[in-house]
């Protein structure tokens, strides 16, 4: 047989898999997912600090915050008083009880 018998037959490369192809689609979707959680996760952060710090600095704050939100302050979520103690700072608490109970009055 001579060389011009022998023809190479062309095969197209076989096809990707589907995963390879759908991960490869999915990467942008992935990323603006974890941009997404990335951000809210940040802008948690940031709120809790704001959050914290104006508790922290204005007794007016905290008690508008027990009038509405009593669970911040001392509810299973926040636990401002619970975080303050543990710091070493006492007596918060019963300095804003005192005021209140007197401003009632």
């Amino acid at each position: 047989m001579s060389s011009s018998t022998h023809r190479k037959i062309f095969l197209p490369p076989p096809s990707l898999p589907l995963s390879y192809v759908m991960s490869r689609s999915m990467d942008p979707l992935a990323k603006k997912i974890f941009k997404g959680v990335l951000v809210a996760e940040l802008m948690g952060i940031f709120g809790a600090y704001f959050l914290f710090n104006k508790m922290n600095t204005s007794q007016d704050f905290r008690h508008t915050m027990s009038k509405k939100f009593p669970f911040i302050l001392e509810g299973m979520f926040f636990l401002y008083y619970k975080s303050i103690e543990h710091s070493g700072t006492y007596g918060i608490r019963e300095q804003d009880q005192e005021k209140w109970l007197s401003n009632k009055n």
